[in-house]
């Protein structure tokens, strides 16, 4: 009988901090902009010139460390990591070996057994490297240095996790947490989060951890989860055929999904490290802790259960409303100038989550105002405007962030509640419809629907359906 194994996984989460210049010079951490343009003796490892500490750095780390409920290192520094790798301009990179500003916290995942803690070792400051862009073309490899110098934390978690779906749902709570503090925007597809994963399999049952293996930077949660599912099969086929596992360092191929040795796994002193010379320990107070707890904002966890307190909103519409921090702070703002929050979250949940699908956008990307928004829920709630119409606006606010009332205005989409126009228009639609008008005094209810719409249509959308539909009944 074949044996049966448990999969044990801890991440590395290597997460570029929001700051708007890099962590030891003054140079901007601006994404996408032409190669090396972004550089300076600091960043791209001049002899002679020395870095000095961007504060914002500790503040962000700080503030995800107490937010992933960590303990804050008080006096901590800085460490040398020697390496020599092309895209590393000094040939090492500063980073927090002995002294890492947050250590021992956790946070709560759901899985399909319940609640889960997934334990975090420690989180620690450093330094990015460059890029290496090949070109097979030419067949040479470029650097560019923009990367190098934007400040990271690296979130290290304990080996708590068995699966896939458990490392998905613990990055998404960490990418949920660190979007809401501010303190980076987690884009997976422009490489400011990424994920190395650390793997091993054991027996069931086995209290001792297998050899584990590193498959490093890996870019978005689908491919994460393929490499997890791959690595487990591979590291399982070998035990089974009496092989064993090398501890090494593997690099994902998404498209192939196939894993290739990169090298044999570094252990801390083939890095040589040693306590940074050029930079001195930080010392944070009492005072500038509790300055960061008491600016840390609602996170979502706090925010759906209130949605559903204050707000009386179902859970299901609180929990898609917070799944972006965007779309949360747009039904708020929304919800406060109109305050009909049931309304604003059907908006959000219905046609601008449809016109997201069908722009294949984020809501990260939504560009209307929720005063606009606000306009357009008074302005169909009155009545002024009937549903269809709303609608029709709406992607115009959406798309251009019109105001709603004055696009109502210019293209006269106000509801006609003239009576006597009303019944003009049945007349003559009766006339044009007899079998209709004979369908529905047969007793076929359906043909009402049809003369409402033929109705609607020469009112060009603009009658008031309940009138419509009241009129209709009466003359027939």
């Amino acid at each position: 009988m074949s044996k049966k194994y448990e999969t044990v996984i801890g991440l590395e989460v290597h997460v570029e901090l929001a700051t708007k210049t890099k962590i030891f010079c003054a140079c901007s951490t601006a994404f996408g902009s032409a190669p090396n343009t972004h550089t300076c003796p600091v960043c791209t490892g001049m002899p002679g010139s020395l870095p000095v500490l961007n504060k914002k750095v500790v503040e962000y780390a700080m503030a995800v460390g107490l937010a992933a409920n960590c303990k804050i290192h008080q006096y901590c520094k800085f460490d040398r990591k020697n390496y020599f790798y092309p895209d590393n301009p000094q040939n090492y990179q500063i980073s927090q070996l002995y002294l890492p500003i947050c250590y021992d916290g956790g946070i709560e995942i759901e899985t399909e057994e319940g609640k889960k803690t997934i334990g975090i070792h420690e989180i620690h400051m450093e330094e990015d490297a460059g890029k290496l862009v090949h070109d097979d073309w030419e067949a040479v490899s470029l650097v560019d240095y923009n990367r190098s110098g934007v400040p990271l934390i690296e979130i290290v978690s304990e080996p708590d996790m068995r699966s896939a779906k458990e490392v998905i749902a613990y990055l998404d709570k960490l990418r949920m947490m660190i979007q809401y503090l501010g303190a980076s925007d987690c884009k997976m597809q422009e490489g400011s989060m990424r994920a190395d994963v650390n793997l091993s399999v054991r027996e069931e049952g086995s209290q001792e951890f297998g050899t584990r293996t590193e498959m490093k930077n890996i870019g978005s949660l689908k491919a994460i989860a393929r490499a997890i599912e791959a690595e487990t099969a591979r590291q399982i086929d070998l035990l089974e055929s009496g092989g064993k596992v090398v501890q090494e360092t593997r690099r994902w191929n998404d498209e192939e999904g196939y894993s290739y040795t990169m090298r044999s796994k570094e252990d801390a002193q083939d890095y040589r490290y040693f306590p940074e010379p050029d930079l001195v320990p930080i010392v944070i107070s009492d005072q500038w802790v509790q300055q960061i707890k008491d600016s840390q904002p609602e996170l979502r966890d706090e925010k759906q259960k209130r949605y559903v307190s204050e707000f009386g909103l179902p859970e299901y519409d609180a929990k898609i409303l917070t799944s972006s921090k965007k779309l949360a702070d747009l039904f708020e703002a929304t919800v406060a100038l109109c305050k009909m929050p049931k309304k604003v979250s059907n908006w959000l949940m219905g046609e601008t989550m449809r016109l997201l699908r069908e722009h294949e956008m984020e809501p990260e990307e939504l560009s209307f105002a929720p005063e606009h928004l606000a306009k357009l829920i008074a302005l169909a709630d009155a009545g002024t405007i009937n549903g269809t119409v709303a609608k029709e606006v709406f992607e115009k606010v959406f798309a251009k962030n019109m105001d709603p009332e004055q696009y109502v205005q210019e293209h006269g989409l106000k509801t006609v509640h003239d009576e006597g126009a009303i019944r003009e228009t049945i007349c003559r639609v009766i006339k044009e419809n007899p079998q209709s008008v004979a369908d529905y005094q047969g007793g076929k209810e359906k043909a009402l629907g049809f003369l409402v719409g033929q109705t609607m249509k020469a009112m060009k959308g603009k009658a008031n359906p309940g009138m419509v539909n009241q009129i209709l009944k009466e003359m027939l």
